[in-house]
């Protein structure tokens, strides 16, 4: 099990002992410390009726950042943040994948795969643990497995933002918890972001 794994198993019940759902986590060991990133979203029958707003999201950071502290599964200092999806929603799952057929998704795979390792495409279907796309016309199919990341690729045009890349201000709160520095973070378009630094 890798610690990715170990994190997410450790912090699921937690967060949704909270009413709200652990999408995924990224675990970015760094020399000066890890990074832990959570993103949450609402769960059950408020799910794509409301967006997580940054009182949940502090809300799990300390939640969360008190779990950490008693079970100690992360060696050093390390930065926790929780954050709610945004427009550009990272996709963990093949379930969540599966959702969003039909929207266009920029991935990052793990090994290159027909000679490359990043692509922007449409998702076209999701079966079992392959995950299949529309390339410009051409079919692509990636196992799940292969993925290292992956997020929706919204539109901008089409949300209203002329220009390429150009994105709400995602500028965003951090919560403290404890002992534990605040940080500040910038957090994706459309996000609520918390989060506490462990020392």
């Amino acid at each position: 099990m890798t610690k990715t794994d170990q994190l997410q198993d450790l912090l699921a019940p937690t967060v949704h002992a909270l009413g709200l759902e652990l999408l995924g986590l990224e675990y970015l060991p760094q020399p000066g410390g890890s990074l832990v990133r959570l993103y949450i979203d609402v769960a059950g029958p408020e799910a794509g009726e409301r967006t997580v707003g940054i009182d949940e999201c502090e809300q799990v950071s300390r939640e969360v950042a008190a779990l950490l502290d008693v079970e100690d599964p992360i060696t050093g200092n390390y930065t926790l943040e929780v954050s709610s999806p945004g427009i550009e929603r990272p996709l963990f799952t093949p379930a969540q994948f599966a959702r969003f057929i039909g929207e266009n998704a920029k991935v990052t795979l793990k090994l290159p795969q027909d000679g490359r390792r990043r692509l922007l495409g449409r998702i076209v279907a999701v079966e079992g643990e392959t995950i299949r796309f529309d390339l410009d016309g051409t079919p692509f199919e990636v196992a799940h497995s292969n993925i290292e990341k992956a997020r929706i690729a919204p539109d901008w045009a089409a949300l209203g933002f002329p220009a390429k890349g150009t994105k709400p201000d995602g500028r965003s709160k951090k919560a403290a918890a404890g002992k534990q520095q605040p940080t500040t973070s910038t957090g994706g378009a459309g996000s609520a972001m918390g989060g506490v630094e462990n020392e």
